[in-house]
């Protein structure tokens, strides 16, 4: 075999060795991982202490690049330019990979197309507290302690389905509350203890220390077990709730071309990091994240589902996208 011929042939052998040799010698140098979220976010500490354990395996580490604002989509936008050679990864939140299409006219980017998946990294375990004052236990009682005192109990609920869920245990039970803006966990938490806003569904790690000195008390949390820091206390769907629930997320993508190969290092790499026993419990169980740690194959399926809720979720919530 001689000529144009031989020379195709040539190439296709170079292409089928260059991405396996490509992924052998992953990393060669620092890995950037872009975050949606400010310094000391939730995503930020994760990948931090997760870095630590990537360069003692792999002899590079990760450097974490904060990207916040904008409704969560710099941080979106930035890994979808970013160069697709396995040296940017980005670890977002459920707004950025399913909500934002649905909130934001223009984005600055294509979540369906933009993204390559490499695991879903955990959920984050929301609970609904209540200042321990109030002296209520259920929903039911929060409901009737409401209608009480009309117009005069306030909370707030960060994130859409949970915003939607309040909504409608509203619209069922009678309740008479007001929604706040939410402007921060730590601002969410002080108006929980003063007592300002006294009612809050947020992420369980920010409330863990005073559900557990007395000063809140849980009604109820958002995942579908019951989480083992706070196992008393019923999932909204043991409450009989049926209405759609969009678990808070954190995934690890990768911009849109990175190689295959390095997609399948990367996550082979995270999983077995997540699955080291003093790892998960301290950096993720005891801050009440739930490990998932799928394959991308999974992952991208997961997305796909889960943003057809999302769009449901947003058109039920009545919002328009801005």
């Amino acid at each position: 075999m001689n000529g144009p011929v031989a020379s195709f042939a040539a190439l296709l052998l170079i292409g089928a060795s260059s991405a396996p040799i490509a992924a052998q010698e992953f990393p060669s140098r620092p890995v950037r991982a872009i975050t949606a979220l400010v310094p000391g976010g939730l995503s930020d500490v994760f990948m931090r202490v997760a870095g630590e354990e990537f360069q003692k395996q792999l002899g590079q580490p990760i450097v974490v690049e904060n990207r916040p604002g904008g409704g969560l989509n710099i941080g979106g936008r930035a890994c979808a330019e970013a160069p697709p050679d396995g040296y940017t990864i980005c670890i977002l939140p459920v707004e950025t990979l399913s909500y934002n299409k649905f909130l934001f006219k223009k984005p600055g980017f294509d979540a369906e197309k933009d993204f390559a998946p490499i695991t879903n990294l955990f959920f984050v375990t929301q609970v609904l507290a209540v200042n321990a004052a109030m002296k209520v236990k259920t929903l039911d009682e929060l409901a009737a302690l409401s209608k009480a005192k009309p117009g005069t109990l306030s909370y707030v609920a960060p994130s859409v389905p949970l915003s939607l869920f309040m909504d409608k245990f509203r619209q069922s039970s009678g309740a008479d509350m007001v929604k706040v803006p939410y402007r921060g966990g730590g601002d969410a938490v002080n108006g929980i203890l003063s007592g300002a806003t006294p009612i809050a569904f947020l992420g369980l790690a920010n409330v863990i220390s005073h559900l557990r000195a007395g000063t809140m008390t849980a009604l109820a949390i958002d995942s579908e077990r019951r989480s083992p820091l706070v196992p008393d206390v019923p999932t909204l769907r043991e409450l009989g709730y049926r209405g759609d629930i969009t678990q808070v997320y954190f995934g690890l993508v990768a911009p849109a071309g990175t190689p295959a190969p390095i997609i399948a290092r990367l996550n082979e790499e995270f999983v077995r990091i997540g699955s080291m026993p003093a790892f998960r419990s301290k950096n993720m169980i005891d801050l009440g994240l739930e490990p998932i740690l799928d394959r991308p194959a999974d992952f991208a399926r997961y997305l796909e589902e889960n943003r057809v809720v999302a769009e449901r979720v947003v058109k039920a919530a009545g919002l328009e996208p801005q």
